[in-house]
């Protein structure tokens, strides 16, 4: 591996880069991908929680219902053909597909007991997705069951259907073969060393060799249940040097190019490399803690909305990494808010404020990570609160640094950004829009809590309504409302969503980048 890296390596250094000079160096049923992978710890879908495990898994294992390939913005059947939820029961009936996994085996009712199960008996990081649903090693006897050939799923909580569905969409609710599985259990550790270099599922994919910070190779799935895929395999070389991307790419030894910066980006070929870019769950928001009496009037959050210079970030240092979005759901997914009414307007906020009665100038630390494109965005903040009076003093800090004092309620201004652990909007209403205990014993993971906003009664009762609501498109409006009145009267002024850019030969096709790395597809890509 080592020698073919170099040899790739040395052929993209001779070769021009000049427009016109990709050449078709990989193979025609082989997808071959330049990635940063080193973010990998675990690849078991009981124990992986990075960006790249996440779209490993997505592509070799199956869960009962997913986010497909053709539409991500559906919840479809996975390996369940149909459910019945009783909402009184508290249960959802899942009737199983006829599938097999990668290795032969049949996906049984027992695989799906058996993964969940697991989940919650390893205990790993992602299992309080499941246990939310009031899941534990003493019940799961009763939670999860099977009756007539068919899979019982009950939950504890007062919970909808459609919320406990988008949990089980989630990575560790993915169905692994038991068979295969417990082939390869060492003590009781249900296989998981095992699982974190190999795979037992029954998705387009088989993860057929894992080499860390090397080499993921995919092969197609022959038994896969729509059908195996165009490509035979999907290599994904480990990569870090994004000038060492440009270079594969160009030189066509590579397919696709994922960690290119944004110059390296307009400096590629047009008539070989096509660009596309891809809205990110992550939206970034500046926030107002509610401990610093100056920043408690409305009116400071009003204008401040008027203040950020949106388009002026984004059409400059933060193009193709960050566009504008103004609210807590990501555009893509049901239940989004994608309005934008606020803009950058200097004249407007100053009235606000003067109209509010608000003596200025007011002076605000603002903690920021010190990295780009953060340090970057605090300071467009900087020079565009103090066209109205307020003074932004920026305190660069590390990651941990920065989070922790957000968490202790200890800062002041705050710029940070917020991903949902799973794909349902209650996962971001809850942070952005509960907080039923303001006090500083009752600790809680969400934005309202950190920056000490005691949300209205009415928008409390609102987060609980929506989870509670069985009507899909019903909860959809309740969180767009949610998502209404957040944006109009908040402390916390979300300004944008990520973005991903990725670079890829013209012959491409069928490629899908959701907005996370669970929402990453190679299961309909062609190259023509």
């Amino acid at each position: 591996m080592k020698l073919l890296t170099a040899a790739l390596l040395a052929t993209a250094l001779s070769l021009p880069l000049a427009a016109g000079a990709v050449y078709a160096a990989t193979p025609a049923d082989a997808l071959v991908i330049a990635q940063n992978i080193d973010d990998i710890v675990a690849l078991d879908p009981a124990q992986a929680y990075e960006f790249t495990s996440g779209e490993i898994n997505t592509n070799v294992y199956d869960r009962l219902v997913q986010y497909e390939a053709e539409d991500t913005t559906k919840l479809v059947g996975g390996l369940a053909s149909e459910w019945v939820a009783d909402e009184d029961a508290k249960t959802i009936t899942f009737t199983l597909r006829d599938a097999k996994f990668a290795s032969g085996n049949p996906v049984r009712p027992e695989d799906v007991v058996f993964s969940f199960n697991r989940v919650i008996t390893l205990n790993l990081t992602p299992a309080f997705i499941l246990t939310q649903l009031g899941w534990t090693p003493e019940n799961m006897g009763e939670m999860v069951t099977i009756a007539d050939g068919k899979v019982v799923v009950k939950w504890e909580g007062d919970f909808a259907s459609a919320f406990v569905l988008n949990v089980l969409a989630a990575r560790p609710a993915s169905i692994v073969d038991e068979v295969l599985v417990m082939e390869h259990a060492e003590g009781d550790d249900l296989g998981n060393a095992w699982l974190n270099t190999n795979s037992a599922g029954s998705g387009p994919f088989v993860m057929s060799d894992y080499r860390p910070a090397e080499i993921v190779r995919l092969t197609a799935n022959e038994n896969y249940f729509r059908g195996a895929p165009a490509m035979k395999s999907v290599i994904i070389r480990h990569v870090a040097e994004a000038a060492t991307q440009q270079l594969l790419l160009t030189s066509g030894d590579v397919d696709i190019a994922k960690n290119l910066t944004p110059d390296q980006i307009s400096g590629l070929p047009a008539d070989a490399v096509k660009v596309e870019t891809y809205p990110q769950a992550a939206v970034h928001f500046l926030s107002f803690n509610q401990k610093t009496e100056a920043l408690t009037d409305p009116a400071i959050w009003e204008a401040a909305r008027y203040l950020v210079d949106y388009d002026g970030m984004t059409q400059s240092f933060l193009a193709g990494q960050m566009e504008k979005h103004q609210a807590f759901w990501p555009k893509g997914f049901p239940g989004s808010y994608d309005e934008t009414p606020f803009t950058y307007d200097v004249e407007k906020a100053k009235q606000i404020l003067a109209d509010a009665g608000i003596e200025t100038p007011i002076n605000v630390t603002l903690d920021v990570i010190n990295s780009t494109p953060f340090t970057d965005m605090a300071q467009s903040l900087q020079a565009g609160f103090a066209e109205a009076g307020i003074n932004f003093e920026i305190l660069p800090g590390t990651g941990a640094q920065v989070i922790t004092k957000y968490r202790e309620r200890t800062h002041q201004a705050m710029l940070l950004y917020w991903g949902p652990d799973f794909m349902d909007p209650h996962s971001n209403a809850k942070a952005f829009a509960y907080n039923s205990d303001n006090s500083d014993e009752n600790y809680a993971a969400t934005t309202t809590w950190r920056n000490a906003w005691a949300v209205p009664e009415e928008f409390n009762a609102e987060v609980n309504a929506a989870l509670a609501e069985p009507d899909q498109a019903k909860r959809d409006e309740m969180y767009v409302d949610l998502q209404k009145k957040v944006q109009e009267s908040s402390p916390i002024v979300i300004m944008f969503q990520a973005a991903l850019t990725i670079a890829m030969a013209n012959n491409v096709e069928g490629y899908v980048n959701g907005a996370t790395s669970d929402f990453v597809y190679y299961r309909l890509v062609t190259k023509n």
